[in-house]
């Protein structure tokens, strides 16, 4: 699963990693601990908004969703809260995600994400997720747009998961399905309702290489939601780990 990431890359790389087409760069502040029911950034197709031209269907921009999917056809939206990741097996067909599959996919941008290790019967070890070169990590997402009673709208994603590959499974047996950049258009689609479009799509949503991904230790501080900085990533020295060779003498 995916419950806690951060987001520190800059505007640059966002920009330059998705081919985004914006007016003006966006403010992006660095953060380390975002947490559901926060708002995240994620790229869509323009063209998976209603009213959007036709000559902007490839386009790709940047969009503000609150974490946590609410579908259109949820009563309030307090159900949200329990549609942070949508598991990739049954995404296509479950009621609260299908829709969305089908024409509002997006990919999350983060700089790694945390995950949690059983320790026997203390509190879990907190770890950090990231690429080994330090590169962004796409997620596979879904939004909705969500009309209140009042007819204000809320637009909403989630986070897609699939079976843990080897080297996350001792901390999780979930994992989000992380996208590589030869995967982006095929994901994103043309905001069509089209079947070859899905199962393009649908190919994508399996584990990562095993190699995709490095793992550190943390500090416990991350449970908090209200710390958020760079202290956060700070590697932890397990209690059962063996001294550095440096501290032997």
């Amino acid at each position: 699963m995916c419950g806690r990431f951060g987001l520190f890359h800059t505007w640059e790389e966002l920009h330059a990693a998705y081919g985004l087409v914006v007016s003006q760069p966006l403010t992006l502040p660095a953060r380390y601990n975002i947490a559901p029911s926060q708002n995240i950034v994620a790229i869509i197709r323009a063209g998976s908004r209603e009213g959007a031209a036709a000559s902007d269907a490839l386009t790709c921009v940047p969009a503000a969703f609150r974490w946590g999917l609410v579908p259109s056809w949820a009563k309030d939206p307090g159900m949200g809260a329990r549609m942070i990741n949508a598991r990739a097996e049954t995404v296509a067909e479950k009621p609260s995600f299908r829709a969305a599959f089908r024409r509002r996919r997006c990919i999350i941008p983060a700089s790694g994400f945390y995950e949690w290790q059983a320790m026997g019967t203390g509190p879990k070890q907190p770890v950090w997720i990231s690429r080994p070169d330090g590169g962004l990590i796409s997620f596979a997402g879904l939004w909705e747009a969500w009309l209140g009673p009042d007819s204000s709208e809320l637009e909403t994603a989630t986070i897609v998961t699939t079976e843990a590959n080897e080297t996350l499974r001792p901390f999780h047996h979930r994992m989000p399905v992380i996208l590589e950049p030869d995967g982006f258009d095929a994901w994103l689609g043309s905001g069509a309702d089209d079947r070859f479009d899905r199962e393009a799509a649908g190919e994508l949503l399996r584990p990562a290489p095993e190699d995709a991904v490095g793992v550190v230790s943390v500090g416990r501080a991350v449970h908090d939601i209200r710390n958020d900085g760079p202290e956060l990533l700070t590697p932890h020295k397990l209690a059962d780990e063996p001294p550095d060779q440096g501290e032997l003498f």
